[in-house]
C-alpha cells in the first residue's frame, strides 16, 4: 500500500464531515441495539412473530413517516461509519488494526444494506437458501462450521472486553459511570447472544441443518424453546440494550 493512499484515507477519515458521520453511526447502533433488545422481549413474553434479527427491528419502525425518517438517518450513519472505518483500515495501524477495522467497516456496510432492504420493502428472506446449498457439501459443511467457529472467537472477544472494560479505550475522555456499566453488561450480554449463534453454525455444519444456520433469529428462537427461555431471553435483551445505551456513550466520546 503506497504512501500517497494512506496519507489521502487518512485526510479522508480527518475530514468534520466523516467524523460527525461516525459519530452519527455509533448513535445509529445504539438505536439499533434498543430495537433488537425490544424484538428480544416481544419474542420472549408474546407470541414473538418477528423476525429476530437487525432487519425485524429495523421493521418495527418502518411502519410509519417517522419510521421511514428514523431509517434514513440510520443509513447515513451506518454508510458514513463504514466510511470511516475503511479510511482506518488503510491509514493506520498494525496488521491486526487495520483487519478489525476492515471487518466492522464490512459490518456497518451490511446494516446500510439491510436498512435499504427494510426501506425498500425487499425482505432477505433470511440466509436459508444460501446455506442450504453450502451444506450440500463436504466444502461448504466445513466453511460453515469455520464460520462458526470464527463467530465464537468474536463473542468470547466481546465477553472479555466487556469483563476487562478494554472497551474504554476505544473511548478518547473518561465517560460517565453509566457508560463504563453499560458497556460492560453491553460486551458480555452480546457476547453471549453471539456465541449462540455461533454454536448453532457448528451444529448446522456437522449436522447439515439449514435451520440452525440461520444467525442471530434461529439463535434467539433456539433460547426461547429452552426451559426458562423466556428468562434467558430476558437477559439476552437487556445485554442489547445495556450495549444500545452504550453505543449512544461512545457517539460522544469515541476516538474519531
Amino acid at each position: 500500500m503506497t504512501g500517497d493512499v494512506q496519507h489521502a484515507a487518512a485526510r479522508a477519515g480527518d475530514h468534520p464531515l466523516l467524523e460527525k458521520g461516525a459519530r452519527l453511526g455509533y448513535a445509529a447502533s445504539g438505536v439499533l441495539h434498543l430495537l433488537l433488545a425490544w424484538v428480544t422481549v416481544q419474542l420472549a413474553w408474546t407470541s414473538g412473530g418477528e423476525q429476530a434479527d437487525q432487519q425485524g427491528a429495523l421493521q418495527q419502525v418502518a411502519g410509519n413517516g417517522f419510521g421511514q425518517v428514523l431509517l434514513w438517518v440510520l443509513l447515513v450513519g451506518f454508510v458514513l461509519l463504514a466510511l470511516w472505518q475503511a479510511t482506518e483500515a488503510i491509514a493506520w495501524g498494525e496488521t491486526a488494526d487495520r483487519l478489525k477495522a476492515a471487518a466492522k467497516a464490512v459490518t456497518y456496510a451490511v446494516l446500510a444494506f439491510t436498512t435499504v432492504s427494510v426501506l425498500t420493502d425487499q425482505s432477505s428472506g433470511g440466509s436459508g437458501g444460501a446455506t442450504s446449498g453450502l451444506l450440500s457439501s463436504g466444502f461448504g459443511r466445513v466453511l460453515v462450521g469455520l464460520v462458526g467457529v470464527g463467530v465464537v472467537a468474536v463473542a468470547g472477544y466481546h465477553v472479555v472486553k466487556g469483563w476487562n472494560e478494554k472497551f474504554l479505550e476505544d473511548l478518547e475522555s473518561s465517560p460517565a459511570p453509566w457508560v463504563r456499566k453499560a458497556g460492560k453488561v453491553g460486551y458480555i450480554g452480546k457476547g453471549a447472544a453471539l456465541a449462540v449463534v455461533g454454536v448453532l453454525l457448528v451444529v448446522a455444519a456437522v449436522q447439515a441443518d439449514p435451520e440452525k444456520a440461520e444467525g442471530l433469529d434461529a439463535a434467539l428462537h433456539t433460547l426461547a424453546g429452552l426451559p426458562f427461555g423466556a428468562v434467558l431471553l430476558t437477559l439476552v435483551a437487556l445485554g442489547f440494550a445495556a450495549y444500545g445505551v452504550y453505543a449512544f456513550g461512545r457517539a460522544r466520546h469515541a476516538k474519531v
